[in-house]
């Protein structure tokens, strides 16, 4: 086994992405800290380095000098859910996660490592106005390092997996010669990470099952001349004309209510008539994105998604009415009600793609990359289509650490523990290409191999572009 050439600290570690892309190119962990109990024991078991547990442990500046070892590298993905489009987005005002940045600074501070890397969602640079961003280059740059930030996502370098993140580098010694990794111009396919001898323990729910057939046989029903709609589909607006431009139905409730009237001369989803009911009758009729109380006037957004489902509709009634007279779609849950097409000029098979339940919808997509790993929920894994995978099922979590870069290490047992870590994990691939140019100047050569924890044949890497 070959020496290693630098040091580095894991920080906010998880399932250890910076881990597996250091180590590859060489380096040595010295320190780490992950206070999550299950990933903390997975660390040590996957790296053989017993991980520190809170990082709010280390309290002092002496406290850091005895505990955190000499490093020439320092890596964090420090937490993203306080900057987070999916979260309040309280970014430093999180005091259980906003803050742990400044610890972070407290150890470069107190270290000095040549070189650090940090990882975060791309909404971070856009948070608060971009103050954000700017306090966090304006306190690394009064440390002394020189940085740079770019946005990168696994299938630019070869991944089958969209996830946009945001990359901070910096160098005590500058970022002249630094030069940030080529992206990758051949096209990725999911196949590529699907696994036919990893069973399947995690089911696909009755319900999802049916709204996938639904979907399924509303793209067979769509006329072959028909351009698929780029918007997202609301069923629920087909043949609805209550009213959502000059006013809204809460705002209808709220004048009418005033004089004792109640009743819109309108029709509600999928057509409801709301001419004779009350207003609590009326309101579960109308679709959940427009009876908001208060809201009397729709973002220009909504109208636009409104008006375009209503055009849809009215101009393939011939087809649609039939589809929905057979599958009943205001049965499902809203969410099942909205479909997303991302797959233009793609034959309309439903098995041909990658399947995702998110609250906007069913979304499709083309089998050429994955949805990005969300860690918040089990419901929103990708499910791969039947003429993927053999039989519709949930990508399972080795086929997501496939998708992060983090080859075969132990996971957490549960499924749901481990789709949570992997959505928070960063990819190894990624790191290792942004690293490796940033390692030129450290003490040593930077030499590319693979340690027996990683991959016992120790292969060559290849080249990174």
């Amino acid at each position: 086994m070959k020496s290693p050439t630098f040091g580095f600290v894991d920080l906010f570690a998880g399932l250890g992405g910076f881990h597996v892309a250091l180590e590859n190119l060489g380096g040595e962990a010295v320190f780490a800290a992950e206070w999550e109990p299950t990933l903390n024991k997975l660390y040590t078991a996957n790296y053989g380095l017993p991980a520190w547990t809170d990082i709010n442990g280390l309290e002092t500046d002496d406290d850091i000098r005895r505990e955190v070892p000499d490093h020439a590298v320092l890596a964090a993905g420090f937490p993203c859910q306080p900057f987070s489009k999916a979260g309040d987005q309280l970014g430093f005002a999180d005091t259980t996660q906003g803050n742990l940045f400044f610890k972070v600074l407290q150890i470069l501070k107190v270290k000095r490592p040549g070189r650090l890397i940090l990882e975060n969602v791309p909404n971070i640079l856009k948070h608060d106005g971009g103050r954000t961003v700017e306090t966090i280059v304006a306190e690394l740059r009064a440390l002394g390092y020189d940085v740079d930030i770019r946005h990168f996502s696994p299938h630019e370098f070869g991944i089958p997996q969209v996830r946009d993140r945001a990359y901070f580098v910096g160098s005590l010694d500058g970022l002249d010669t630094f030069t940030w990794p080529k992206k990758h111009k051949e096209g990725t396919d999911i196949t590529s990470v699907v696994r036919r001898d990893v069973p399947t323990t995690r089911p696909i729910p009755e319900l999802t099952l049916k709204a996938i057939d639904m979907w399924g046989d509303f793209l067979k029903r769509s006329p072959a001349s028909l351009k698929m709609p780029s918007f997202p589909i609301w069923s629920m607006e087909f043949d609805a004309t209550y009213p959502y431009e000059e006013e809204t139905p809460p705002g209808v409730w709220a004048r009418r209510s005033r004089y004792g009237l109640s009743g819109m001369r309108f029709k509600g989803s999928f057509g409801f008539a709301l001419d004779g009911l009350r207003i609590p009758e009326q309101y579960e009729l109308i679709p959940s994105h427009a009876r908001r109380e208060g809201d009397f006037q729709f973002p220009r957004w909504k109208q636009t998604f409104i008006r375009q489902n209503r055009e849809f509709f009215r101009d393939n009634a011939s087809w649609i009415t039939p589809w929905l007279n057979e599958w009943q779609p205001w049965t499902f849950p809203s969410s099942f009600q909205k479909m997303e097409w991302n797959a233009q000029g793609e034959v309309r098979d439903i098995d041909n793609f990658v399947l995702q339940v998110r609250a906007s919808g069913l979304r499709i997509k083309r089998p050429t990359t994955a949805p990005s790993l969300i860690a918040f929920t089990q419901t929103q894994v990708p499910i791969l289509g039947a003429k993927l995978a053999g039989l519709r099922r949930y990508m399972t979590p080795r086929e997501c650490a496939e998708l992060q870069s983090l080859g075969d290490i132990e996971l957490p047992g549960s499924d749901l523990d481990a789709y949570k870590a992997l959505g928070n994990a960063v990819n190894a691939r990624v790191v290792e290409a942004i690293a490796k140019p940033l390692l030129t100047g450290l003490p040593g050569p930077v030499t590319t191999f693979r340690t027996s924890k990683i991959n016992p044949t120790r292969e060559p890497l290849g080249a990174i572009t």
